[in-house]
């Protein structure tokens, strides 16, 4: 999963953006309206994470003025993203605002952390119409527990290992670009290569090894988890 943390306040921000890299979650952060703006337009993303009190720095020609601006300009353009607001949690009015304006959820000022990532997970489960298991071969993902087993026995993988298998699992058989996976994995700027690419899949694949499953590479397309023949 890749989020986008727009939040002004670098302490919180950078708090926050640690603590969904632990959980495997890759952050770009933003701390302005205009790279906020910049990134939303430039990047895919699974969610936002979007806090309405920004300051106005954005160029004065973007048009830009607020949190809400910069929600309702995506929207406006047909961004679908999942958005969840931060507010102040004696807000009324904020929230409302940020719902009307697009938002698809709400949290408020101060947070917990293992709220804010559960609260992320969920809106991305119901975008796409996932639950939080997934199986195939002999393999049980619980994303929600951030468990693997194979064959009943649990199985440890490093967090963005574990992302791009449930990219693979859900569901079985889709197939998932390059690009789509190099985006999960990379930081802004940073893309991994191809090459990087596959050897990243080739240790996969060695994790995986009895489990009844194979990633294959399909030239041009990407990967596909499939069942072992």
């Amino acid at each position: 999963m890749r989020v986008l943390l727009i939040e002004d306040d670098p302490t919180l921000r950078h708090i926050v953006a640690r603590s969904l890299g632990e959980a495997g979650v890759r952050v770009d952060e933003a701390g302005d309206m205009a790279t906020a703006d910049h990134l939303w337009r430039v990047q895919a993303y699974d969610a936002v994470v979007l806090d309405l009190n920004l300051p106005h720095t954005a160029h004065p020609h973007s048009g830009l003025g607020s949190g809400l601006t910069l929600l309702g300009a995506a929207r406006a353009r047909g961004s679908a993203t999942p958005v969840l607001v931060l507010t102040a949690r004696n807000r009324t009015e904020e929230r409302i605002a940020g719902l009307n304006s697009g938002a698809d959820d709400y949290l408020g000022k101060p947070f917990d952390l293992a709220e804010l990532e559960a609260r992320l997970r969920a809106l991305v489960r119901r975008h796409r119409g996932t639950t939080d298991r997934a199986e195939a071969g002999t393999l049980l993902l619980d994303r929600q527990a951030r468990r693997l087993f194979m064959a009943g026995e649990p199985l440890e993988l490093p967090a963005r290992e574990f992302e791009v298998l449930w990219e693979l699992m859900t569901p079985v058989g889709r197939v998932v670009s390059k690009r789509e996976l190099a985006t999960k994995l990379s930081a802004v700027g940073d893309m991994l290569t191809d090459n990087a690419l596959e050897a990243f899949i080739s240790r996969l694949r060695k994790r995986l090894a009895g489990a009844g499953v194979n990633i294959r590479t399909l030239r041009g397309l990407g990967y596909l988890l499939e069942a072992a023949a």
